[in-house]
């Protein structure tokens, strides 16, 4: 069952029996809002960019990219960059897998961001949301929908955290600007 998220929440990655996750997929969706034109309405393609960086002790020591599709320790992958959105027509246009029981010990926190990379604002998404699926069995966990437009370029969307003996997951949705990671690390350092 999914939980439709909220911004701010935070639910556990445990699953219904007890056990822990041990793989997940963060997945980004998105769409290029039609504009009105003197000929009617068109899109225009929308090329956003999901990248998760990896804390320890709120330090960043590792990012994942389309520059950089997997971790130095190979527990987080990028499955590649999507230039356009909406080709899942409601499917993630891109994915990052990340294996928890990979993680090393000392990584804490995993930050998952969107950006615009050619600097078009949210205004001109529609139907964007992250979804956090159980790798193991495609079942959908929790799902969190953008909503409504802005004038920023980029969103912290989401954050999964250890906690005692798992990890969770925290709705962010907040936005900021940059064209990439680098960017957002000033709207990222407030949220560990």
């Amino acid at each position: 069952m999914t939980v439709n998220m909220t911004k701010g929440q935070a639910i556990s990655l445990q699953k219904n029996d007890g056990g822990s996750l041990t793989a997940v997929r963060m997945g980004l969706g998105w769409q290029a809002a039609p504009r009105r034109g003197l000929f009617g309405s068109r899109t225009r393609e929308i090329d956003l960019d999901a990248s998760a960086v990896l804390f320890a002790d709120k330090q960043p020591v590792d990012v994942v990219f389309f520059r950089h599709l997997v971790s130095d320790d190979g527990s987080v992958r990028h499955t590649g960059d999507n230039l356009v959105g909406g080709v899942g027509q409601g499917g993630d246009d891109e994915a990052i897998l990340v294996d928890l029981a990979r993680v090393p010990v000392h990584i804490d926190q995993i930050v998952f961001t969107v950006n615009s990379f050619t600097g078009q604002t949210f205004q001109e998404v529609q139907n964007a949301f992250c979804r956090l699926v159980d790798e193991t069995n495609g079942q959908e966990l929790a799902r969190y929908t953008l909503a409504g437009g802005g004038q920023y370029t980029a969103q912290i969307m989401a954050k999964v955290h250890r906690t005692g003996q798992g990890w969770s997951m925290t709705a962010l949705g907040n936005p900021a600007n940059g064209r990439t990671f680098q960017d957002l690390m000033p709207a990222i350092l407030p949220v560990l």
